[in-house]
């Protein structure tokens, strides 16, 4: 990875609860492949992180709220997990609207984890495969989605991974998926 992303921005969507390291090694990759990368949120200042859902883990600023974050300024969108993260997106309209606004363009979208939450909410993940947590696999079933238990995958516009123990193929397939290079799902 060097310059794959170089002109490229990415929306990272993410509230208060934060999975720490699903935020920061992903956004890690993006910057270390040139992309620039703005953490929209549902309030302003920072966010604050979690280790495990349990332990404080620090906080993140906040660049944009959502009501401030246009579209089609982004190229691409990632939603990190965590399970008050995008339990708190889920339940805020503008999140949710932005989301379904962001789907719509067809420009890449990966969420990790209890990410695809927000992905539910926004009805728009039926007919397409995705993987996850393994807690919200019925969520994703019942709203329509074929889920299936790899370290990634990707059907279309999204990439998925189940957790925090597939991150260094996760941070690859999303740099890839990002740059436009249409990797093939990967088992």
């Amino acid at each position: 990875m060097a310059h794959e992303l170089d002109g490229k921005k990415v929306a990272i969507m993410a509230a208060d609860g934060v999975e720490r390291c699903e935020l920061e090694a992903p956004r890690g990759a993006l910057y270390g492949a040139g992309a620039q990368a703005d953490v929209i949120s549902i309030h302003d200042g920072e966010i604050q992180a979690r280790h495990w859902d349990f332990k404080e883990a620090g906080s993140f600023p906040v660049d944009k709220m959502v009501g401030e974050a246009r579209v089609e300024d982004y190229d691409a969108l990632f939603l990190p997990g965590g399970t008050m993260n995008p339990d708190q997106l889920r339940m805020n309209r503008d999140a949710v609207n932005w989301v379904r606004s962001f789907v719509e363009t067809g420009k890449p979208v990966a969420a990790l984890c209890h990410g695809p939450w927000t992905l539910v909410e926004a009805d728009v993940v039926r007919g397409h495969r995705f993987t996850s947590w393994p807690s919200i696999r019925t969520d994703l079933r019942n709203a329509g989605a074929e889920v299936v238990d790899q370290e990634v995958c990707i059907d279309g516009q999204f990439t998925t991974s189940r957790s925090p123990m597939d991150l260094p193929a996760f941070c690859l397939a999303i740099v890839d998926q990002f740059a436009g290079q249409k990797t093939s799902v990967m088992a």
